[in-house]
């Protein structure tokens, strides 16, 4: 017997069902947290632009690491804000810097997985990602620089690090100083493809970053171009990356699924600043609700190919999924 259509609401008449066909899942393995670390004691600050997000020094660090590892959360991605910036951001590899001792005091008092961002606007007078050379980012002068930032976060204890600078060639020169330095198993995170986005403003807030002149187009990606998303990606694996990121995620979930069908890799995206608050403001204004525009929200970056999502989310998650 033939039929005239098809019934489709057999599959979602109940949650057991849908649960039982459901194509993608959301787990907090999935997830890594990002902290913002600044010096001194006693500071938990909210970022104004980011509601329930924090510049912590590493006192409180350490508590909040406890409570996401109670949670079941298992990796965080540290971002420092040294109370110290000059023109070469020499707090980025200094041995006693701001990330380094809180990479220490992480893992002085947990097992949670620890990842770096490896870049220099946090750590410049100027707020670029790289060394200023005739008014501009000078790319190759500013690679050493950043190698020896990737070491100096081994050194004091960092599982993972992933450089976000957009520099041509940063992998590459990353992972051999990792590995003449006897880092052979640090595994490299990279901000393959990353975007000159506006969804970034409240992370510059959080980070204090922003730069004092000029802007990131010159190095980050044009948020026009699909192509080059794969030619960058391809360039990072060739030089030795373990894990391809995308940023940002929610406007970019084509790209995301691009480099996922193109290659055989972990796939990272970032649920950046902007996408966080932007959905907050609607949470807060009773717009949405709260649960299901956080779960719908990250399940579409797991559908388009994510294995792996940074979210500032994920705590909310740890409480929504228990």
């Amino acid at each position: 017997m033939t039929f005239a259509f098809n019934r489709g609401r057999r599959l979602r008449k109940n949650e057991i069902i849908r649960s039982m066909v459901r194509e993608n899942s959301l787990t907090l393995d999935d997830l890594i947290y990002p902290l913002f670390v600044v010096e001194g004691n006693g500071i938990k600050k909210e970022v104004s632009s980011m509601p329930g997000i924090y510049q912590m020094s590493i006192d409180y660090i350490v508590d909040e690491v406890r409570e996401l590892e109670r949670l079941g959360i298992k990796a965080v991605i540290l971002f420092g804000i040294p109370d110290h910036k000059d023109e070469f951001g020499s707090e980025a590899y200094n041995d006693n810097g701001v990330i380094q001792q809180a990479i220490r005091a992480i893992k002085e008092n947990s097992n949670i997985y620890v990842i770096t961002d490896v870049c220099m606007c946090e750590y410049t007078s100027h707020g670029h990602c790289g060394i200023i050379v005739d008014g501009d980012v000078d790319n190759d002068s500013t690679l050493n620089y950043l190698a020896m930032e990737a070491v100096s976060h081994a050194k004091a204890g960092a599982d993972m690090v992933a450089p976000s600078d957009m520099m041509d060639g940063r992998v590459l020169t990353i992972r051999r100083s990792l590995d003449s330095e006897g880092f052979y198993n640090i595994p490299i995170m990279s901000y393959a493809v990353k975007y000159a986005s506006a969804f970034y403003g409240p992370f510059r807030d959080a980070a204090e970053s922003t730069p004092q002149f000029g802007d990131r187009r010159s190095y980050q990606m044009d948020p026009a171009n699909r192509l080059e998303a794969l030619r960058e990606a391809r360039s990072d694996i060739n030089e030795g990356a373990d894990i391809i990121m995308v940023k940002p995620a929610l406007p970019y979930l084509d790209i995301i699924r691009d480099v996922r069908e193109k290659f055989d890799m972990p796939v990272a995206a970032y649920n950046v600043s902007g996408e966080y608050s932007m959905i907050m403001a609607g949470i807060q204004r009773g717009w949405f609700d709260k649960d299901r525009v956080i779960m719908e929200g990250l399940i579409s970056i797991k559908r388009a190919g994510a294995d792996i999502i940074l979210t500032y989310f994920a705590k909310e998650v740890a409480r929504i999924i228990g």
